[in-house]
């Protein structure tokens, strides 16, 4: 057993596959009571040491079958100790190792830290970095927006954008205690992990608490306005049957019945707007946390000098329209109403020339390369653009290996990347996404581990089996397609420059 001092006391963990594993480590105070949609406090200081070698609670979240589907277990949720995080490291020394931060994807709605997907052992054993998995409030819990309705509740609509800052903050005063730098840290994260990055690359109160990021499928662009979250809080009070005057009774409804009060608004919200396109919970430029669009701050310098790869799967939507219903019954109307629904009037010209362009291809794969076009390689190449005016390194990537699994229907979904980028292809639920593992599969997810670390280590994604990886010009705009085997590709996103142009 090992044990580590800590600012709020010893905390005991646990050596497994050859890794010190630290869990459940409390980084903020109970969000509960008077505290919940608060920003977070630190912990209480507790005597003695600290057991960390078993996870802690999640955050409350309702269930999913994309969240079961990746192998994670019917985890215990618990508003009062869901604040916690987990450490992986290969010794609790001196060493000054690189620190990888990792943020959950789950929609903003769903996810937690101790997936078996985000194991860190490989990437900390084999390639000598640190590793921090962590909660953070989610859903209503997480994104209320309240401080347009009552003056309290200033910053809730980013509680849990504020967790994160938390849990770097928490990085910076402790993690040399267990053999890690704090002059060095990378955050990366998938989805709602990548678009929080998106939006702690704007946000104040992360500024100097990391000093690279990796955005894996997300970027910017997926934060609200005041005046649509203020909707949604108007939505979710008028379900549970509270005054907008009476808003601080909030604080005292139960857990479930909030979560029962999400799941009816999101079915309104998210239900039927085009395989969500449409997030209802998610952060909130509300001039008190995020005082302005990221993707502004970010164009304005706000993390002049940090690099930044930035990428996303090849077939993003697979994974969603693959589950949509509708998609299999699609004609050119119902194509064309569906893209108005999910992405407003001025997307008919889009379409048009996505059919025009891509010729005779199926409507429903139509829909997924729209979908993906829009939602994610357009933010990335937003994202691109303003960070390299300011930091030359600035890396772009395309995952286009193709899932076996379903018999092919996922391709290159969303998600796709994780176990590979974590080198992590035989964690339980990894071969629901990719199938069954082969010789070029290990070759690939060797190949990204090492990138990843490398770029964390010195700010260059390097890698025996990969091509030289040059930095992002908006000209070339030089692009890994990590793919068996992998390639280097220019501007493979110019039409989808061009088209939403």
């Amino acid at each position: 057993m090992t044990i580590v001092d800590t600012t709020s006391g010893k905390v005991q963990g646990y050596e497994k596959r050859g890794v010190l594993q630290f869990r459940g480590i409390p980084y903020a105070a109970p969000p509960v009571g008077d505290r919940r949609w608060r920003a977070p406090e630190a912990p209480e200081p507790w005597a003695g040491t600290l057991d960390a070698t078993a996870f802690g609670p999640v955050v409350p979240q309702n269930a999913s079958m994309f969240h079961q589907a990746m192998g994670a277990d019917v985890a215990p949720m618990d508003e009062s100790a869901c604040l916690n995080l987990n450490v992986w490291t290969p010794a609790a020394d001196g060493a000054e190792r690189p620190v990888m931060v990792w943020f959950h994807g789950g929609a903003y709605v769903m996810g937690d830290g101790r997936t078996p997907f985000y194991d860190g052992v490989h990437l900390v054993r084999d390639r000598d970095v640190v590793v921090v998995t962590c909660n953070y409030r989610i859903g209503l819990l997480g994104y209320l927006h309240l401080g347009d309705i009552d003056p309290d509740f200033a910053g809730s609509g980013n509680a849990g954008l504020s967790d994160q800052v938390a849990v770097l903050e928490w990085v910076r005063d402790n993690i040399a205690g267990f053999g890690g730098d704090a002059g060095n840290v990378t955050v990366f994260g998938e989805s709602a992990g990548a678009f929080s990055i998106g939006t702690l690359l704007g946000t104040p109160a992360a500024s100097g608490l990391f000093h690279k990021a990796i955005l894996q499928s997300g970027a910017c662009e997926h934060v609200h306005e005041a005046d649509v979250a203020t909707d949604t809080a108007h939505e979710v009070l008028a379900e549970l049957g509270i005054p907008q005057s009476r808003a601080s009774e909030l604080r005292s409804v139960g857990v479930d019945r909030l979560l029962e009060a999400q799941s009816v608004v999101m079915s309104r919200r998210w239900g039927g707007t085009g395989a969500g396109v449409k997030i209802p919970f998610q952060p909130v430029v509300d001039g008190v946390v995020l005082p302005e669009h990221p993707l502004d701050a970010v164009r304005k310098g706000s993390v002049a000098g940090v690099p930044i790869i930035a990428g996303c799967t090849r077939e993003e939507m697979k994974l969603f329209v693959a589950f949509d219903p509708e998609v299999s019954q699609l004609d050119e109307q119902a194509l064309h109403e569906k893209a108005v629904q999910a992405l407003g009037r001025d997307v008919i010209a889009a379409v048009d020339a996505f059919r025009a362009e891509l010729g005779d291809m199926a409507l429903p794969d139509l829909w997924q390369e729209l979908l993906t076009s829009r939602v994610f390689r357009l933010p990335c190449l937003h994202l691109l653009e303003a960070q390299q005016a300011h930091q030359p390194a600035t890396f772009a990537y395309e995952f286009a290996w193709r899932s076996r699994a379903w018999d092919g229907m996922l391709g290159a979904s969303h998600a796709m990347d994780i176990p590979f980028t974590f080198d992590n292809l035989d964690a339980p639920g990894a071969s629901i996404l990719v199938g069954e593992v082969d010789d070029d599969m290990r070759t690939l997810a060797t190949a990204c581990g090492d990138a990843w670390t490398s770029f964390a280590r010195n700010g260059r994604p390097e890698a025996d089996g990969l091509p030289d990886w040059p930095a992002w010009t908006p000209g070339e705009a030089p692009t890994m397609i990590l793919d068996t085997p992998p390639s280097l590709a220019d501007d493979p996103w110019a039409f989808t420059r061009e088209v939403w142009a």
